[in-house]
């Protein structure tokens, strides 16, 4: 899947809400005939806002991945100008502007590489539309990067999850001040990433796998390196992620919390809620006007107030500073000119650059691809020997 992540701040920041992607299923986008101020058949409106993400299947990968994200684009972006409740941001100070004139801070991402079609110029063209992070997969891989799930059989490589246009993408992003979101990759990709970035990177909706051993859960190991990185993971609240089960309670949820802070500290973690991407969320927990109810469970935990403000705004501010930092370190490169091997793609829907004449006389597919080659061959000959007496 692909999905173009609408973050919102206010007061706090959760980093991951599908609210998008009801509005394309259930109003194909059409803005006009809806009002955001309150929407039934979803978890998020403007009046329980916290953050959403729009959502679009893995089965675009290779056909129109990249059409379909510039939709979902626009329409946050028309979101962010048409509602005064919220502002379009694309950096740290405009971040905190928006909170100084208390309106809805809204920042892109990307969720799911295949958006980008295996381009850094659509990567970039995405960044000058106002995308800020972008994670490396979704629930399927790409010619360059390894999902978490093998529900889509697509891109297999055994003992290469980060391939080379994979590093190039991630030093794009660095490059680009984009943040790396590591949610929905493999253990392996996760790791390869945080070995090879040079800022930090998210996890914008995952949790603890010591607690939930779900495979988009994130290890004890893969923890200790996220906070080498000095980087975050923002706790999904998806109940299957946080019992295991279908159903979950508070008290799973703030297990997550208690766990990640035990094993790396409460400065490197966040919430990542995924309202309206996933379908069941612990009872108390059902939309996003209950956050407060996890900072309560939390605090009766002991959870000091500081270290509660971190987790809801601090951390993910102090992390998208330092990749902003990483960006104007990296001032003096060029873009990147990589590209990804054709036999690495394998798109058939992909044009390979060549003369036509020459793309068919090299062809063995086609017997009158070879026909059309012999002719102009001796329609050459014949041109050349009519010079000669």
């Amino acid at each position: 899947m692909l999905n173009v992540a609408f973050l919102t701040l206010s007061s706090s920041f959760c980093s991951h809400n599908d609210l998008a992607l009801r509005l394309r299923i259930h109003h194909n986008n059409q803005l006009s005939k809806i009002n955001l101020t309150h929407l039934t058949r979803v978890a998020t409106d403007i009046s329980r806002l916290r953050m959403f993400a729009a959502y679009i299947l893995c089965g675009a990968q290779d056909m129109d991945a990249v059409r379909l994200t510039l939709e979902q684009i626009d329409v946050i972006r028309r979101i962010c100008t048409e509602y005064p409740d919220f502002e379009l941001v694309t950096s740290t100070q405009e971040v905190r502007d928006s909170m100084t004139r208390r309106k809805i801070a809204c920042l892109i991402s990307i969720e799911g590489g295949h958006s980008i079609d295996s381009s850094l110029p659509a990567l970039r063209m995405f960044y000058q539309l106002g995308v800020r992070s972008m994670s490396l997969t979704h629930s399927c891989n790409t010619p360059w990067a390894e999902s978490s799930t093998n529900y889509y059989k697509v891109f297999v490589r055994p003992n290469n999850s980060l391939t080379t246009f994979g590093k190039a993408v991630v030093d794009e992003m660095n490059r680009l001040g984009m943040i790396v979101d590591l949610s929905h990759t493999s253990s392996e990709t996760a790791s390869a990433v945080l070995s090879h970035s040079k800022a930090p990177v998210i996890f914008s909706h995952s949790s603890s796998y010591k607690i939930c051993n779900n495979s988009r859960n994130v290890p004890d190991w893969l923890l200790h390196k996220l906070k080498n990185n000095r980087g975050l993971i923002m706790v999904n609240f998806y109940s299957p992620f946080i019992s295991c089960q279908n159903e979950a309670t508070v008290s799973h949820l703030a297990d997550h919390f208690d766990h990640i802070k035990e094993v790396i500290g409460a400065k490197s973690i966040g919430i990542g809620g995924d309202f309206d991407g996933g379908t069941s969320f612990p009872v108390g927990l059902e939309d996003v006007s209950k956050y407060p109810v996890i900072i309560q469970e939390l605090l009766k935990r002991k959870w000091t107030e500081e270290e509660l403000a971190d987790v809801l705004r601090n951390n993910f501010l102090r992390v998208f500073e330092e990749v902003e930092k990483v960006r104007n370190n990296l001032s003096w490169k060029k873009p990147s000119e990589e590209e990804i091997p054709l036999k690495e793609v394998a798109n058939k829907c992909r044009l390979e650059l060549k003369q036509p004449i020459l793309q068919e006389l090299v062809s063995n597919q086609s017997p009158s691809f070879k026909a059309k080659g012999l002719n102009l061959l001796f329609l050459a000959l014949a041109l050349l020997f009519s010079f000669f007496p």
